[in-house]
């Protein structure tokens, strides 16, 4: 099967849905380290597993996955590529719609859903550069490089934490709104440090201070905000039992 060494340019043969089957797949590869099933895909777009099926013959052919018989597909090197281009480009304009055009960080990921297909290289670099060539998003997901380099650093969500834990809560999902508003009403944003004060049993809330701001943080969004540690092992430990069970 012949490789296509991708260069993205204003006439792509990369239409918008492929490119969102890469970063898709992207993700969910990320998520397990497995290849990634016909029905995961499409529960993540949202599509039959019948046209999900179709595309995957199509990314197959042009060099972006491969298959493995009875187990998913994984992206190729050329297909990981067009993830992380088309990831760098909706990270950027996050960050551009939010810091410079002053757009709430709860609606900048809908509107850089439809921008990033159109992103010409040009732009892509200038708007880098205005921003000082930033490694991370407003939600605080790290911004692949120029180099199509995707820095990652341990993290664990705030739900298995305990009692005197501390550290920086750096990055939280981008997919639901309403969330997001809620965060950003209780001025709870990426970057600041925070320590857990209690711990409710069987479920209940967290009492989190956050640089000062004492916040009551449920279990659903407790589990949408990834932390980083400053040190606690038993944490660590339940983070990665949690992670084993649900991969």
């Amino acid at each position: 099967m012949p490789q296509f060494h991708v260069v993205r340019t204003q006439d792509s043969i990369f239409t918008p849905a492929i490119e969102d089957y890469a970063k898709a797949i992207f993700a969910l590869e990320a998520r397990t380290n497995e290849p990634v099933t016909t029905t995961a895909l499409a529960d993540r777009l949202a599509l039959t597993p019948g046209s999900v099926s179709a595309m995957l013959r199509r990314l197959d052919q042009l060099g972006l996955t491969v298959h493995e018989p009875y187990r998913g597909v994984r992206l190729t090197k050329d297909g990981r590529r067009v993830a992380l281009e088309v990831m760098r480009h909706h990270r950027l304009l996050e960050l551009f719609l939010a810091e410079v055009l002053a757009l709430p960080w709860d609606r900048v990921h809908a509107e850089a859903e439809v921008l990033e297909h159109v992103l010409s290289e040009e732009l892509e670099a200038r708007i880098a550069e205005m921003l000082g060539n930033p490694t991370h998003d407003p939600h605080g997901d790290p911004i692949p490089s120029a180099s199509f380099e995707l820095p990652e650093s341990p993290t664990c969500s705030l739900e298995v934490l305990q009692l005197g834990d501390r550290g920086a809560f750096v990055r939280v999902s981008d997919s639901d709104p309403a969330m997001l508003r809620y965060l950003a009403e209780r001025n709870i944003t990426p970057g600041e440090r925070f320590e857990v004060l209690d711990r409710q049993p069987f479920g209940g809330p967290l009492t989190v201070d956050f640089e000062g701001n004492r916040q009551l943080i449920g279990g659903q969004l407790a589990h949408a905000m990834r932390v980083e540690l400053e040190s606690s092992p038993a944490t660590a430990t339940r983070q990665k039992a949690r992670d084993a069970a649900t991969a």
